[in-house]
């Protein structure tokens, strides 16, 4: 029964109690080295998160994905519905990106980067650790009755963290819809943009949600990356892990007692403090090995670094580290494995290079009006009717907007005007006629080309079918 006790961490989740409730997780405010240098990474990411819709280059928005447009900014880069196939690289580069680190680094995105966990635990948690103290402060003011300590301290932290879940919401919203959209309507009050305050009120509500109440669970339940990484990781892996070598010996893990000559008495370094398992904010034991729910945030290093320092035994009985060198005492290789993932890497990153040098500010597109035939006109021309649709991407307006056949002899004529403009970051459309003499086709069906001009500069060109006769073969 006891080595079954032991395994049965496996058996559920550690937010789970025996009767399959949520077991509320209080994790011990955590501090030391590597907490500190989360904190720097965190508060840089923060800053880079809230500042992002707001800066600008070229007038382009820094970051923007605007889904009901289609329309995207990469790094003050401007794509379209038009460029969606760059978009894709980009998403498929950034998902090889991550596995190529988890294979290498285990779940390290997840306790550096994710901004979950960084607003989760650099935020929420200190705001919370600030009203309501420390772990054991937490436990016994969660017990404690609906008095007027509880009720103050409880109302003054989740009114705070509505706040705080608001301006996410607004930040949120401005990486959706642009932040000049986001200010105007701020500007125009609330009343006349009613739909918006609704969704930005949603949006609070989501973030609310998980971060007061459903927090780790996101980790755990909702994300499938905690999953991934049991597919991807292997025993070279570079994972937070407690080195049970050290840790168990030949007698295992025991308490400190302080005359003991641990070394003689062929007891594990392990004091069994259980402060590695009061300080995680999952509610494991990393004791138990690399398990699904760590999101290798280092808490526990740093927590078992300060116990081995207080009772004079070696750091680093909980460190960065794969389970091959803690066996074997192998150091990292760079395995076949990654190497694959970086050859495809490589080829991915090269080619999205390419398509965006190969990528063009205007994107021209001239199509056959649809169900329409060729029309025969006077001294042998035909005729053919055409819609046709500019996309500026540039942040200037194009001016003297006019149309040239380069692959053969003719005329286009643009309805209703000669030449014209389209507007910064938008789209001009219209219909046109181009007309060709019979003698110059060489089939019923031509693939002409047309060149897009800006006054006497070509800014693109494109090409599209010409319908004529067949006895013009």
């Amino acid at each position: 029964m006891a080595e079954q006790g032991r395994d049965n961490f496996r058996d559920t989740i550690g937010t789970l109690n025996e009767e399959g409730k949520r077991a509320w997780v209080y994790p011990k405010k955590p501090y030391g080295k590597w907490y500190t240098y989360r904190k720097y990474v965190s508060y840089v990411l923060l800053a880079f998160l809230f500042s992002a819709p707001f800066i600008k280059i070229k007038g382009n928005q820094f970051l923007m994905f605007n889904v009901l447009e289609r329309r995207f900014n990469i790094f003050g880069a401007p794509f379209w519905p038009q460029d969606f196939h760059l978009f894709v690289i980009m998403m498929i580069i950034g998902v090889v990106f991550v596995i190529f680190f988890t294979v290498a680094f285990g779940r390290i995105f997840c306790g550096w980067m994710c901004p979950q966990t960084i607003f989760l635990e650099m935020v929420f948690r200190r705001i919370e650790y600030l009203i309501e103290g420390d772990r054991g402060k937490q436990i016994r003011l969660d017990k404690m009755p609906w008095n007027a300590e509880k009720i103050k301290k409880r109302t003054l932290k989740w009114t705070i963290f509505f706040i705080i879940s608001f301006l996410i919401a607004n930040v949120f919203l401005a990486y959706l819809i642009g932040s000049d959209q986001l200010i105007r309507y701020i500007t125009n009050g609330p009343s006349k943009h009613i739909s918006t305050l609704i969704s930005l009120l949603i949006f609070t509500g989501v973030f609310y949600f998980i971060f007061a109440w459903f927090r780790e669970q996101v980790c755990i339940i909702a994300c499938p990356y905690g999953r991934l990484q049991g597919v991807l990781l292997d025993n070279k892996s570079i994972v937070v892990a407690y080195d049970h070598k050290r840790g168990e010996k030949e007698k295992g893990r025991a308490r400190f007692k302080k005359s003991e000559d641990r070394a003689a008495t062929g007891k594990g370094d392990c004091i069994d403090c259980f402060q590695c398992v009061h300080v995680c904010p999952t509610g494991i034991d990393i004791r138990n090995g690399t398990q699904l729910e760590c999101v290798n945030c280092t808490a526990c290093i740093d927590a078992c670094d300060s116990m081995m320092e207080a009772v004079n035994l070696p750091k680093g009985l909980i460190r960065y580290t794969s389970e091959e060198n803690i066996e074997k005492k192998r150091k990292f290789e760079f395995s076949p494995r990654l190497k694959g993932y970086s050859v495809v890497l490589s080829i991915l990153i090269a080619v999205l290079i390419g398509m965006l040098f190969l990528r063009n500010d205007v994107e021209a597109r001239v199509l056959r009006l649809p169900g329409q035939l060729y029309e025969r006109k006077a001294d042998n021309i035909i005729s053919n009717v055409y819609t046709y649709k500019l996309v500026n991407k540039t942040v200037d307006e194009i001016e003297d907007v006019t149309f040239r056949l380069k692959s053969h002899k003719g005329t286009i004529k643009v309805v209703s005007h000669d030449t014209f403009s389209v507007p910064e970051k938008g789209l001009a459309e219209g219909t046109l006629f181009i007309e060709i003499n019979a003698s110059a086709l060489t089939g019923d069906k031509d693939r002409v080309t047309i060149e897009v001009l800006s006054g006497s500069d070509v800014i693109e060109t494109t090409t599209t079918a010409f319908l004529g006769p067949r006895s013009y073969k």
